[in-house]
């Protein structure tokens, strides 16, 4: 595909390419440069990554055992 450089300097990226790679607005591009190529590749933060991991089922269920947990050894220590 083919765009056209502004006066600016500013290039558009083709929509397709866009969906394909899921850029959206305000998001951060990195130019790489081999030989006489420029690779024009998607930046990914944290904030892309959140929600892609799962925890280990119910979270208030943890933090409940844990609790539990750390009660369970006061007591036995105090005992």
């Amino acid at each position: 595909m083919i765009s056209t450089v502004t006066t600016k300097g500013q290039v558009t990226i083709p929509v397709s390419i866009r969906k394909k790679y899921g850029i959206k607005t305000n998001d951060k591009v990195d130019f790489i440069t081999e030989g006489d190529r420029i690779i024009l590749v998607p930046v990914k933060t944290l904030r892309d990554f959140r929600g892609a991991v799962v925890g280990p089922g119910n979270m208030d269920e943890e933090r409940q055992t844990a609790k539990d947990e750390v009660s369970r050894r006061t007591i036995e220590e105090m005992s």
